[in-house]
């Protein structure tokens, strides 16, 4: 595992769409490793590949206060949201800012894991937020 870079706001990378993954592959791995590794060190709750210069649909979120409830999500499309929360939120490529943002309360996103097993994750509050975010 290694420390990736964080691209901030500016960068080209973080304005492009990103491919979708199509099998988990050792370097994919590491990718998602590296990934885990670089949010935990930033005291982030969320990290998506553009942010360290790949353009693929990978996500990783935590927003759990003791590091258990670590989500990675591969190929991830939100498939419902309702209700709203308002609240101040930073990002780790705009750092040292932060805004007010409107977001969903509840959001179901469909999305596979590292085995390229699919799932459902439902979410409130700070984790629907950090989905939407990420997505």
């Amino acid at each position: 595992m290694a420390l990736r870079q964080i691209r901030v706001q500016g960068d080209t990378i973080l304005e492009k769409e990103c491919r979708k993954v199509d099998e988990v592959t050792p370097k994919i791995r590491d990718l998602i490793e590296d990934m885990i590794e670089t949010m935990y060190d930033a005291n982030g709750v969320g990290l998506a590949a553009p942010q360290v210069g790949i353009r693929k649909r990978i996500v990783v979120i935590d927003t759990s206060a003791d590091g258990e409830g670590l989500y990675v999500l591969i190929n991830q499309e939100i498939l419902e949201t309702s209700g709203s929360q308002t609240g101040e939120e930073g990002c780790l490529s705009v750092p040292g800012m932060s805004g007010v943002v409107t977001r969903p309360d509840y959001v179901k996103v469909k999305a596979y894991d590292e085995n390229m097993e699919e799932f459902i994750l439902e979410g409130t509050e700070l984790l629907a937020r950090a989905i939407c975010h990420e997505t």
